[in-house]
């Protein structure tokens, strides 16, 4: 086997798989260094995300729908559901089975563009002129030589200080995962993503969810008035949600106790079954001798890169979540064929401008561009065009009318500066705001293209016709 390559990628998830891919696509000879192992020993490529973040979730959060669709909403199509209950076991087998689907496919596709893949732990070692040394730990242990690397190590799950990680009681996003049963009390601390899809997902099962954040506002991240939605959503679906929590003391035995503050500085606590900690993630350069190298880490310990993911170490490159930056998969890959197209020479893109962001819940909740609060920061004018799902057909026809479509656009030249959405599918929508915003339409552009009817995506086009105060079906 040869041992010396043009790429090295020191990494399986999204960025680097995809980097892997991409760059072998261009000509050059390819590896992929990746630690993640099934519970037998086997090969996982995919990172968290495959593992234990963005796949098994989404199977995770499809299973609870679909119970919580059969105990209270087939009746109103006519349809009787006898003696309803939730296997948790075989729901967990099917997520698994979903999961090795993912890390399958990605060893075939390695396969397929000829990018030899190395299962083990891959670090920095010497330099052999102009290339690098890798070092492999683990079955493929050995050493190969990289003209390029390119770290792609992504991130860990952030604990509570003093308070580590046990996957029984208190429990990182894996744990969330893996619960083996549907637990009576389940707290979450971290009102974000990770908490709010789990949290969803034990809720509709039966568990009683209870949420703290420390934030003051509510999903502060997303425009105010599609978090204010989504807070009176969750509320009336039973999720429990405190925010301006200051955490205390937690304590772990027969249950979990935790001790905190709320808003108006009254202290409280509360007894849970289990714990799920969603407090954020920590970039992962664990025993990739970083120091030995010289590379170069941030205050906060991501790898230090440049616009174009360049670190300060020679043919040395970052993407996804080890680097600035939001931590999301599609990120990471956009990063990884764009490092891919700079090591041959062309012109690598990433616009972290129409990054879509995605929580999903049930309703979803999605969002490209500039929300209202920081238009009015930035003392930008602009217009406002909204359009509830109360008034489009097709999601009367599904039978989910929750929420809306928000276009954002410059009161000046129209160009759309932000799109939010909360409801049915808003995952999916969203995609035509973000070709919208990369190719600089404006609303009007949106409102003069032909949707099909019935379709969700008429509400797009309806609230971009209500920036211009003109909608037809409202």
């Amino acid at each position: 086997m040869a041992n010396t390559f043009d790429v090295v990628v020191i990494g399986g998830g999204p960025g680097g798989y995809i980097a892997a891919i991409r760059a072998a696509q261009l000509g050059f000879t390819t590896a992929c260094i990746d630690a993640w192992s099934t519970a037998e020993g086997k090969p996982a490529p995919g990172g968290t995300c495959t593992n234990v973040g963005c796949i098994p979730s989404k199977a995770l959060l499809q299973s609870s729908e679909h119970f919580d669709h059969a105990g209270h909403q087939f009746a109103e199509h006519g349809i009787a559901v006898k003696g309803l209950a939730i296997d948790v076991q075989k729901m967990l087998a099917r997520k698994e089975k979903v999961v090795r689907q993912n890390n399958d496919g990605i060893l075939f596709l390695f396969k397929k563009n000829k990018v030899e893949f190395f299962h083990g732990r891959g670090s920095f070692g010497s330099r052999k002129g102009e290339a690098w040394l890798i070092d492999i730990a683990g079955k493929s242990a050995q050493t190969i030589e990289a003209k390029h690397v390119i770290v792609a190590t992504g991130s860990t799950p952030r604990a509570l200080p003093g308070t580590p990680f046990d996957e029984k009681r208190i429990l990182s996003n894996a744990g969330a995962l893996a619960i083996a049963s549907t637990p009576k009390k389940l707290g979450v601390i971290g009102a974000g993503v990770i908490g709010l899809e789990m949290g969803s997902v034990w809720r509709r099962l039966g568990a009683e969810v209870t949420v703290l954040e420390a934030l003051p506002a509510f999903l502060g991240a997303a425009d105010e008035q599609i978090a204010k939605e989504a807070a009176k959503v969750f509320a009336k679906q039973g999720l429990t949600i405190h925010t301006g929590v200051k955490i205390g003391k937690v304590v772990s035995g027969k249950q979990v106790t935790v001790e905190y503050t709320d808003a108006n500085g009254t202290a409280q606590s509360a007894d849970f079954d289990q714990l799920i900690v969603s407090i954020g993630r920590l970039p992962n350069t664990e025993g990739l001798n970083a120091a030995g190298a010289g590379l170069a880490l941030d205050e906060r310990g991501f790898v230090h890169v440049d616009a174009d993911c360049r670190t300060n170490l020679p043919n040395v490159w970052a993407v996804g979540d080890v680097v600035r930056g939001p931590m999301l998969a599609h990120k990471a890959e956009e990063e990884g064929v764009a490092v891919a197209e700079r090591i041959a020479g062309r012109h690598g893109h990433v616009d972290f401008n129409t990054v879509p962001w995605v929580i999903y819940t049930s309703p979803e909740i999605a969002w490209v561009g500039k929300n209202e609060q920081q238009l009015k920061a930035e003392g930008v004018e602009y217009r406002v065009g909204t359009f509830p799902f109360m008034a489009n057909g097709r999601a009367r026809a599904l039978g989910d009318t929750t929420g809306m479509v928000k276009m954002l656009a410059d009161a000046r030249t129209d160009r759309i500066l932000g799109v939010h959405i909360i409801g049915p599918m808003a995952s999916e929508l969203i995609a035509e705001a973000v070709v919208a915003m990369e190719f600089g339409a404006s609303s009007e552009d949106i409102a003069l293209i032909c949707h099909a009817h019935p379709s969700l995506s008429e509400a797009m086009k309806e609230a971009a016709l209500a920036v211009d105060k003109r909608t037809l079906n409202l």
